[in-house]
């Protein structure tokens, strides 16, 4: 009786131990799964803070560079105005001129102008007159 109770015990225990080992080799399984997991959620995490800070760099590059223009454009725009009003000034002056030193050649320059824009007002008209038909 007692060997029989020594080898039930005995094949109790060893189903025990094959149940506690398979036990631990599942939590085994599953810890090295869940570290995996986590280890690739750092690798994204690191993978988008760097795409992040390349992204913003770039971002900081392109200001930079469109600032650059803006400043190149407002320069060329203050210079251009500025030859614009030099050649007002001038041609101010050479009309000045002109009608002082040669009155006739003025008013010929002044009724050609007007011939022209009168020219010009006539084609508009003709031209709406046939795209109104």
């Amino acid at each position: 009786m007692i060997l029989s109770s020594a080898i039930f015990f005995l094949i109790g225990f060893a189903i025990a131990w094959v149940l506690r080992t398979i036990e631990i080799a599942k939590q085994k399984r599953n810890h090295i799964g869940t570290e995996g997991l986590l280890e690739s959620e750092r690798l994204i995490k690191e993978t988008l803070r760097k795409e992040s800070a390349r992204a913003f760099q770039m971002k900081e590059a392109t200001e930079a560079e469109l600032g650059k223009k803006i400043q190149i454009a407002e320069n060329l725009i203050r210079q251009m105005d500025q030859d614009i009003l030099l050649l007002q000034k001038s041609n101010e002056e050479t009309e000045a001129l002109l009608q002082t030193t040669q009155p006739e050649l003025y008013n010929l320059k002044i009724k050609l102008l007007e011939a022209n824009n009168t020219i010009a007002r006539l084609k508009s008209q003709i031209q709406q007159l046939t795209n109104g038909k």
